[in-house]
């Protein structure tokens, strides 16, 4: 079977998990979910490995988030608890990781910019919670008015439009924007610096800003993946997808 996320160690001891899907925007299908948790739980097994950085092949997409074709095939209603890792919430994991951001992150793939400690764009990459235009819900986005104010977190969910990388440098989303051709050294050379520290100091101060928000965290994400419920079981959300699939604008019925 065809690998399409894969992790490996390079010699400085810097672990790599790369989405490696560029014909489908390096989209997350059934297998590249599955394949999500063996590299997370690889490099959180790995003694070896002191940073994590999450990037996908090619430059134009990080990750497209869900793949909608099968999602309309399946006709997936409410995704389950283990549908993806996401760090902080259903995977623990005490070493930093960085999300190198190569192209588009949407939806699914701004969910894995948000959940990375740290997050290095180049210039040309855009980030967007995309799943308003499909009728689909964001319970995993609860965290985001933690992290930008919350107009700006109300705009990107409510119209579903991307954002620049500058302009997510401005919020405090990005941490550095970097030409394409400097994305991986620069991402590389700040893992170095983390790994040049103690790893007892990195992990405890990686938990402690977590830890100040962790109470406010727990219940954001109850009362969000209860208000999407509703939104996960209607018609437009099988809508949405099957108007990918058919390539037209989706008609809602708002039921």
């Amino acid at each position: 079977m065809t690998e399409t996320v894969r992790y490996e160690r390079d010699s400085d001891g810097i672990g790599w998990l790369t989405i490696d899907r560029p014909n489908a925007a390096n989209s997350l299908n059934e297998a590249a979910r599955g394949e999500l948790w063996t590299c997370f739980e690889a490099f959180r097994d790995d003694a070896d490995a002191g940073v994590l950085v999450i990037t996908g092949t090619g430059e134009k997409a990080f990750c497209a988030g869900g793949d909608l074709k099968e999602m309309a095939s399946s006709v997936l209603r409410v995704p389950p608890a283990d549908f993806l890792p996401q760090l902080n919430r259903n995977f623990s994991l005490d070493k930093p990781v960085i999300a190198a951001v190569n192209g588009v992150a949407l939806g699914g793939g701004f969910l894995l910019a948000q959940m990375a400690d740290l997050c290095v764009a180049a210039d040309h990459a855009t980030f967007a919670v995309s799943e308003a235009k499909w009728g689909r819900g964001a319970p995993w986005a609860a965290p985001l008015p933690w992290m930008i104010p919350p107009r700006v977190a109300l705009e990107i969910l409510l119209t579903g439009e991307p954002i620049s990388a500058q302009r997510g440098y401005e919020l405090g989303f990005v941490n550095t924007v970097v030409p394409m051709a400097e994305l991986k050294s620069t991402v590389a050379e700040l893992a170095r610096r983390i790994m040049r520290n103690a790893p007892l100091s990195v992990r405890a101060s990686k938990a402690m800003v977590y830890a100040s928000n962790a109470a406010a965290a727990e219940g954001a994400f109850a009362a969000a993946e209860q208000l999407f419920e509703k939104v996960y079981l209607s018609d437009d959300a099988q809508e949405g997808p099957r108007s990918f699939g058919e390539s037209r604008p989706p008609r809602w019925t708002g039921r």
